[in-house]
């Protein structure tokens, strides 16, 4: 009996070793820690942009959207096949004549979805800022925007305004579609504020994956200075995480001394 205790014992202290271990090897890998730094500054701007003026805010997304929409324009503009100008039929020429107008060379594809995606960003950022929320309506109202947007980059002023509207109805209907599909066959991830700081220190010790811990535990980010082992332990976080999450706290100088002066 007693054996089987002691056996029990070490076969648990060997698992916790082995897990402190790999968490140590995960924290000295550059690729991990490439992708917890990056992690970390998308969150830290995320953080700050909500918190800028509503113009300011959506300057910035329209302007990282068009940026986005335009290197891939002009990827699929490069990678687009040339016309061939000898050996074909003249009745499929003039159709892929028209065909190559239509969808033009790189600098033209980056020139329309540069138009489409960063005004669709910008008019979504706008929608949920004022709405508070992501649905259906701000979905299609910025698709409507960029398709809009679309027809007066690629036709100009001369354009028809009907074929504007057409094309931007045609943009909303996708849209929608496609929005209704993803509602029905994915769940999205909010990002809790209230658990940001907790997230990014969690990412930066490779321990995200007790993140549903802390919100089952409500240990949100007024509470890490707060943070002690048996608080840890009753959110059910294993000896060597506790370990590795106490001792970031020990040395964050913020934490620490909200820490000290709450004592």
């Amino acid at each position: 009996m007693g054996k089987d205790v002691g056996g029990e014992k070490k076969k648990r202290g060997d698992g916790e070793t082995m897990a402190v271990m790999s968490l140590m090897k995960d924290q000295q890998n550059p690729i991990h820690q490439f992708q917890v730094k990056f992690k970390e500054a998308e969150i830290g701007f995320k953080s700050w942009l909500s918190k800028q003026k509503l113009p300011v805010e959506a300057a910035v997304v329209t302007a990282m959207g068009g940026v986005q929409g335009a290197f891939i324009g002009g990827l699929m503009g490069t990678l687009s096949p040339e016309m061939p100008q000898t050996g074909v039929d003249p009745q499929a020429m003039a159709s892929l004549q028209q065909t190559q107008a239509l969808v033009g060379g790189p600098l033209v594809q980056a020139r329309n979805f540069a138009a489409i995606t960063g005004v669709n960003a910008g008019i979504a950022c706008v929608m949920k800022r004022i709405r508070g929320k992501e649905d259906l309506e701000s979905a299609v109202v910025a698709a409507f925007g960029s398709g809009v947007a679309y027809s007066l980059v690629s036709a100009g002023l001369q354009g028809q305004p009907m074929n504007a509207i057409t094309t931007a109805a045609g943009f909303s209907l996708f849209q929608g579609i496609f929005f209704k599909l993803g509602e029905r066959f994915s769940k999205p991830t909010v990002e809790d504020p209230y658990y940001t700081r907790a997230r990014s220190m969690l990412l930066k010790l490779g321990l995200e994956k007790y993140e549903k811990n802390f919100k089952k535990g409500l240990l949100a980010d007024p509470t890490l200075p707060l943070l002690t082992d048996s608080a840890l332990k009753d959110v059910s976080i294993p000896p060597g995480p506790r370990l590795l999450i106490l001792d970031h706290i020990q040395r964050d100088p913020e934490l620490k001394g909200k820490r000290g002066s709450r004592g």
